[in-house]
């Protein structure tokens, strides 16, 4: 008999519970969960079937067919009906775009991968927090709402809060919640949005000091997407870094996507760009947009991304990022720009005719 999703919960859990995992196990996980989605979701079914990559055939997670990021806008990826589905998580974007749709049946796997990888990476733990990003309450579709109410829940000391309103940053909240930690001598957290760190000192009038004691640690995800303003990665960790008086080596960047159900993490932003770490559910390869084959190793390509939380939906996405992996991760260098943009388009164009035929 075929798993349900409700059957693969608790293998999923149990599996991120591990202390590690071997490439037999994630590639048997993997394939179980291939022949899953092939079969309950539809529009990736028909992109497989027109592939001519099915379950009888596919013997490695390496030739799981990978779904562009950009058909989460385009069709609806669940192995259930959406109105079955416990949460929706939806990527940002203004009202006219359309945007990214992910599904999820229940968010005890979504919590547990967010939960171990955290605990694993970032720290020390427990801390008092301030989050410059809205509450879950303000955005109930946004994953990394839901990823810093989680942060906060598990690790956040009392005095921790969201520095945030209805015009962005609360400069004055964030000011009084690191003059506490400076009087007080303990250290302090701060997780939000890259461009919210950017604002913030931005916004600090010259002179204010943001110096947090001994012991804090940052941590700024998303980049610079969509926004007019942007700051090259090196200028903005040393901005960051003399701002507020943490090392570099506690200025942590996470990488994350609204089509994935987990996250990855640096060691820090010494030198950048700096090595991005996956869980042992979690996998990437770099590849030529249109072939879908690897890259040559210690060269550029399209990321794709084998992420085995995500149950619901495909495990297996192209993105529009360039890296190189590396033996312990990869290094993210950017979007993708020129033929291999046009790639990512063409890729796009392909699945959608594949996966409504």
């Amino acid at each position: 008999m075929a798993p349900t999703h409700t059957d693969l919960i608790p293998t999923l859990v149990a599996f991120i519970g591990q202390a590690d995992a071997s490439d037999a196990e994630f590639n048997t996980l993997a394939l179980r969960l291939f022949a899953h989605q092939v079969q309950h979701n539809a529009a990736y079914g028909r992109f497989c079937r027109a592939r001519g990559r099915l379950p009888a055939t596919v013997r490695h997670w390496q030739d799981i067919p990978a779904v562009p990021v950009n058909g989460f806008k385009e069709l609806t990826l669940s192995c259930l009906p959406p109105e079955q589905c416990e949460r929706m998580f939806s990527t940002s974007g203004t009202t006219r775009e359309l945007k990214g749709r992910h599904f999820h049946p229940d968010l005890a796997v979504w919590n547990a991968s967010m939960r171990r990888h955290f605990a694993d990476c970032v720290g020390p733990l427990p801390m008092r927090m301030g989050l410059l990003f809205p509450s879950e309450a303000e955005l109930p579709n946004s994953s990394l709402a839901h990823y810093l109410q989680l942060a906060l829940q598990d690790h956040g000391l009392p005095g921790s809060l969201h520095t945030w309103n209805a015009q962005g940053v609360d400069v004055p909240a964030l000011l009084a919640l690191v003059r506490q930690a400076q009087a007080e001598g303990q250290p302090l957290a701060l997780l939000g949005a890259t461009y919210s760190f950017v604002h913030l000192m931005d916004a600090a009038e010259a002179g204010t000091n943001l110096h947090l004691p001994a012991g804090s640690w940052l941590l700024d995800t998303g980049g610079f997407k969509g926004r007019s303003r942007e700051v090259p990665m090196e200028a903005f960790y040393a901005q960051l870094s003399a701002s507020f008086g943490v090392p570099r080596e506690r200025c942590l960047n996470m990488y994350g996507m609204t089509e994935l159900s987990s996250q990855f993490y640096d060691a820090g932003n010494a030198v950048v760009p700096s090595i991005k770490r996956a869980p042992h559910w979690l996998r990437t390869r770099a590849v030529d947009p249109l072939s879908g084959r690897s890259v040559p190793e210690g060269q550029p390509g399209i990321l794709v991304h084998t992420d085995l939380a995500n149950f619901n939906s495909v495990t297996t996405i192209l993105t529009e990022d360039v890296g190189i992996v590396r033996a312990d991760g990869f290094e993210l260098l950017g979007r993708a720009e020129g033929a291999q943009a046009k790639g990512c388009s063409l890729a796009v164009e392909d699945f959608v005719q594949a996966a409504q035929a």
